[in-house]
């Protein structure tokens, strides 16, 4: 099988399954369009292994793929392709613009020839072609676009909103108890969700606690309520979380609305949940909270969808190395690389929160000497602090990263965890669904990947 971005035209190919091809073109195979990407084409056919030649018949014009193997002979410069086995289907694209690269069939049924080392992937890793991505995009596109917020709506389950005139302490232990990281916001005067409250928000609480000259003591934060932290911290910091001004509203999604604009409010906005709210009144009153989504929850919905039929979804089964994803830790030498924030079991939690903040990542890898991953520290851990008080006797810049994990070692919250493990890793091999379905799980922002045997960083996925 076979992608082109070709406008129009058949593909030529000759071939045979013994090393040496016989002479003259065998047949004349008509591309189609592929369906929800009307300018990409294609042609399937079923081969022996052996040694084949292609060429493009593009709108009247030979043309070769030069992103591919190619000889030339009597028909000018042609592509090569070299099947080393026997299959029975071919499950995805066979992209021409992609030297090098390992297929994605069953049972690995293809290799093709030639190598590639892109700076943009990892050295000698094969890039997926543009067209296969783009066939990829479109039929995710297609599925965000037709299903809505309910395929989102978990069959049973509970969800938490916090009342604006509850004090924050008093708010972050819910958090903590519950294993939440966000909570919405009720404001029972107006009778409207009016933001959220989040573990960035304890953060900067706890700096603020710290800062010399504070407004803010310890004993105030007993009664100081969410409404009064919130209306301080805009005029400090300026930020919404997700609420504008006090005379536009928070930012939701309906049961109605579909996957894609729901993913698309969370990209833009910057935010890690939305609330989906639904109102049987045309003004928005009586509001019902049925769910708070995030971009796992839509991942998981993909995951469902796509996990039985990966032929239609070339780039699912691709090695996450050979996708432009990610962040990766840079090549020794390589020009604009930016190093991949990582912290030391021995670093203050205080660095911690700041890098955390300045960096406006969720978690960060924890690595030792060596820099093989050990754990990770998420936003969310800051919430371990509200148990039995403990932000009240420490200090951010005494306490370690270390000490501040086995704080919330014996939480009886699974929110974070996966089978057990606090971090979720990867090798760079690992086909793009097996990453997938790590992140679709709840609590889930990231995914380290590590170099087999060593546990060494080697980059992130979010």
């Amino acid at each position: 099988r076979s992608s082109t971005p070709a406008s129009s035209g058949p593909m030529a190919a000759r071939g045979s399954s013994s090393a040496v091809p016989s002479p003259g073109w065998s047949e004349h195979l008509p591309m189609s369009p592929v369906e929800g990407c009307p300018t990409v084409f294609q042609a399937i056919c079923s081969l022996p292994p052996g040694i084949y030649q292609y060429k493009f018949n593009v709108d009247g014009q030979w043309r070769h793929d030069e992103g591919q193997p190619t000889i030339t002979g009597e028909y000018g410069v042609v592509n090569t392709l070299y099947l080393t086995r026997e299959f029975d289907h071919i499950n995805t694209v066979l992209s021409p613009t992609t030297p090098g690269s390992r297929m994605d069939v069953d049972n690995d049924s293809f290799q093709r020839m030639g190598s590639l080392s892109d700076g943009a992937l990892q050295e000698g890793s094969p890039r997926i072609s543009e067209s296969a991505i783009q066939i990829s995009r479109c039929r995710v596109a297609e599925y965000l676009n037709a299903h809505t917020g309910y395929d989102l709506l978990p069959d049973s389950g509970k969800v938490i909103a916090l009342d604006i005139n509850l004090p924050v302490k008093q708010s972050f232990h819910i958090l903590h108890e519950q294993g939440i990281p966000v909570a919405p916001l009720w404001d029972s005067f107006r009778g409207q969700f009016v933001g959220l409250l989040s573990p960035l928000d304890f953060i900067l609480i706890l700096r603020e606690l710290e800062t010399h000259g504070s407004n803010l003591t310890e004993e105030q934060l007993e009664t100081h309520t969410i409404s009064a932290w919130k209306e301080a911290k805009r005029q400090t910091y300026g930020r919404n979380d997700g609420q504008l001004r006090s005379n536009q509203h928070l930012v939701h999604a309906t049961p109605y609305e579909s996957l894609r604009g729901i993913a698309m409010k969370i990209l833009e906005t910057g935010i890690s949940t939305v609330p989906i709210i639904y109102s049987s009144s045309t003004d928005g009153s009586f509001p019902q909270l049925l769910h708070l989504a995030s971009l796992s929850g839509i991942l998981k919905c993909i995951c469902r969808y796509f996990k039985n039929s990966t032929g239609s979804l070339p780039i699912l089964n691709q090695p996450v190395c050979s996708i432009p994803l990610g962040t990766w830790v840079p090549k020794i030498g390589e020009p604009n690389g930016h190093p991949l924030a990582m912290l030391r079991p021995n670093t203050s939690l205080s660095s911690a929160l700041n890098l955390l903040v300045q960096a406006g990542v969720s978690s960060i890898p924890i690595v030792d000497d060596n820099d093989s991953l050990i754990d990770t520290y998420s936003r969310s851990d800051i919430t371990a602090l509200a148990k039995d008080k403990v932000y009240t006797h420490i200090r951010l810049d005494e306490m370690t990263i270390h000490q501040a994990l086995q704080l919330g070692q014996d939480a009886n919250s699974p929110f974070g965890l996966f089978n057990g493990q606090r971090c979720q890793m990867c090798l760079r091999s690992d086909p793009l669904l097996k990453v997938m379905e790590r992140l679709a799980n709840p609590g889930v922002r990231r995914v380290f990947i590590v170099e087999a045997g060593s546990k060494r960083v080697e980059g992130v996925i979010s």
